[in-house]
């Protein structure tokens, strides 16, 4: 366990942003306490932080530097603290995430995690492990700040209908996650589609995966299995997977057609009961 004499600051970067806001509020002549007090958070809290045995929040972040005149440091490492949160094998997903100018998905069960809430994203890493879940749950909502970048990527969805009827939580919380997918129903970046249980056979039958493309590098293909992702830039392989995206934007619903979909799931699917 770090404490204040042996912290190193090049250990990762959640020591590094521990180490730096202890500089910052030892320059500032602030105790942990005082430091609390002008923030509203406490004094241990601080220390924790500072000492690298818990996660910041963002808005721990931007609060911080307001109060100690950072300069916006602490909130500008946030994205990197929480990339580093996420397991160890995904990690390289998230910085193809924040590289890419396009994104294309496909999901046969599940809302991808850029597009979950909360509550949703909660259901869905507790299933089996509860270990540190909000460090975890708030280590995956941070990758959908990739959407708020100056040039965000454009993103494409395709949801099989499944996706929408698998309850994941409790009735409220499906209700919310296809309520936020509605939100996105006039945003041009981000266009999902739904792909109907009555397509029958479709390209997407071996599974979910995602393409991650650039501007100047070559596109990356993405699919995972149990505890493990594999990015490949294999061409043969980019250009038939990039096929089979076609192939399943084709037979996907068009957007409005989703939305219409999902809006009608959600109604009487997850719609208030009625006794």
């Amino acid at each position: 366990m770090a404490n204040i004499s042996t912290l190193d600051a090049g250990a990762s970067p959640l020591h590094y942003y521990g180490f730096e806001l202890r500089r910052y509020r030892e320059a500032a002549g602030l105790t942990q306490r005082e430091l609390g007090q002008i923030t509203n958070y406490t004094g241990s809290l601080i220390g924790q932080i500072e000492t690298a045995r818990k996660v910041p929040t963002l808005e721990f972040s931007q609060r911080m530097d307001a109060a100690l005149g950072t300069g916006g440091l602490l909130t500008r490492l946030h994205p990197l603290v929480m990339r580093t949160q996420l397991p160890a094998w995904f990690q390289q997903v998230a910085e193809l995430e924040v590289r890419a100018v396009e994104i294309c998905s496909f999901q046969t069960h599940m809302v991808l995690g850029l597009l979950q809430t909360p509550d949703y994203a909660r259901a869905v890493l507790g299933a089996v492990d509860r270990d540190k879940l909000d460090d975890r749950t708030a280590a995956r909502l941070a990758r959908q700040r990739v959407f708020e970048k100056e040039n965000p990527p454009v993103f494409w969805a395709i949801l099989s209908e499944a996706a929408l009827h698998l309850q994941i939580g409790d009735r409220e919380t499906m209700r919310g996650q296809l309520a936020h997918l509605l939100t996105f129903e006039d945003n041009p970046l981000i266009n999902i589609q739904v792909l109907p249980s009555d397509t029958g056979a479709h390209a997407g039958l071996t599974g979910s995966f995602n393409l991650y493309r650039f501007t100047d590098d070559p596109t990356i293909l993405y699919t995972e299995s149990y505890g493990s992702g594999y990015p490949t830039a294999n061409p043969d392989t980019v250009k038939d997977c990039s096929l089979r995206y076609d192939h399943l934007q084709a037979a996907a619903l068009s957007i409005k057609e989703s939305a219409e979909l999902i809006r009608g799931v959600m109604e009487d699917r997850y719609g208030e009961q009625v006794a």
